[in-house]
């Protein structure tokens, strides 16, 4: 029987299981697990104790380690990798464009993905142009690092595949598009969060950051008296409390809720009660709190940049300029029309359940018998 490729996936982000990394790292590993047996043999590269997500098995294990940081590596290798057996490894998928490890042997062929190129991005939406300032030559250039090591390209969104080619030399290297995919829900609260009085409210989720552009629903918000705004998320940043400092001097605490970081439950809860999901965003390079509010039905307000159109797709909504008027008067005109076109909200659920981490899988499994070469029966080796 012909040996399978063993094939190594970075999971190192798992250390930091809340995060977009950790949580990509934690889907697609367990559907990979899933898709694995008779296709490849999977190695983990695992932070201690994180095997723990993955109680059934079915894996090999590689421990992260300080030593194994390529910053390092890069210097010791051409000294010591002549002395060492070729490694059995099949490929190694580096799972994110700020990876810091790389196996050992250069031979090995590496997968990359990257989710987004967001600090080419200003907090104006503003994509940078030549002249590059240093920050983002140091920045593009530890990306192209790995590109120059990666065999083959993945990205979340045509859009970031897009910016890929335009401000990283991938030569003929192929770059894939692979959309991610959308877990379960979790089980929404039983009751209203404590912080949010009765009535109808609009909701936006996520860290505030400049480039969410949180701020200019704040104005949309004062055009709109008939209603109210929640913006859960990360709020202890300087982002954060210019937006705080507006809601006081537009006199809106009763109408403009932000109570930081909130449980899975009240999220869910928010998700499945509010009237429309708003998200203005400027950079996004996949863009997950839209398929959330999708997936419960919701109508999705959007900005039209980067990945978020195609994202939303034909069931989004978006808004062309920030002024609160017009977003007010966009938001109003499509809520008259999703109320009253009947099967329009199971329409949206379908679309969002099109993300699929099950097809995200697939099509990285794909890739991997692609690029890899079975191993060998009795090849000596080592793993990374």
């Amino acid at each position: 029987m012909a040996l399978l490729s063993r094939i190594a996936i970075d999971l190192e982000k798992l250390r930091h299981i809340n995060t977009g990394l950790g949580r990509f790292s934690l889907h697609l590993a367990q559907e990979l697990l899933r898709i694995a047996a008779g296709r490849f043999e999977p190695v983990f590269f695992l932070p201690d104790g994180c095997e723990r997500y993955f109680t059934a098995g079915g894996f090999e294990q590689i421990a992260v380690a300080e030593w194994k940081k390529e910053g390092l590596r890069r210097f010791v290798r051409p000294l010591v990798e002549p002395l060492l057996p070729r490694s059995d490894l099949a490929l190694w998928h580096t799972t994110h464009q700020a990876a810091k490890y790389l196996p050992f042997d250069s031979r090995v062929p590496v997968l990359l993905t990257i989710h987004d190129l967001n600090f080419l991005h200003d907090d104006a939406g503003n994509v940078a142009q030549p002249p590059l300032s240093g920050r983002h030559r140091r920045k593009l250039a530890a990306v192209q690092r790995l590109v120059d090591r990666a065999r083959a390209i993945a990205t979340d969104s045509a859009y970031v595949a897009d910016e890929v080619r335009a401000f990283l030399k991938v030569g003929d290297r192929p770059v894939h598009v692979i959309p991610l995919g959308l877990a379960e829900p979790p089980q929404a609260s039983t009751t209203r969060p404590s912080f949010l009085s009765p009535g109808p409210f609009f909701l936006t989720v996520g860290n505030c950051l400049p480039h969410k552009n949180f701020r200019v629903l704040i104005g949309m918000i004062d055009a709109m008296p008939e209603t109210r705004l929640v913006i859960a998320g990360k709020k202890a940043t300087p982002y954060g409390a210019s937006i705080e400092q507006e809601i006081t001097a537009r006199g809106l605490e009763s109408r403009v809720f932000m109570p930081g970081e909130v449980s899975d439950g009240d999220r869910q809860w928010l998700y499945e009660n509010c009237e429309a999901f708003l998200f203005p965003s400027l950079a996004e390079g996949f863009g997950f709190p839209v398929l959330e509010a999708m997936q419960c039905g919701k109508p999705v307000f959007t900005a039209r940049c980067t990945s978020l159109p195609e994202i939303a797709g034909e069931h989004g909504f978006f808004f062309e300029s920030f002024d609160p008027q017009g977003m007010a008067g966009v938001v109003r005109a499509a809520l008259s029309t999703t109320t009253a076109s009947v099967g329009w909200s199971e329409k949206v659920r379908q679309h969002a359940m099109t993300f699929s981490w099950a097809e995200t899988a697939s099509q990285y499994a794909a890739i991997y018998q692609t690029l890899s070469e079975p191993a060998r029966a009795g090849r000596p080796g080592h793993d990374a």
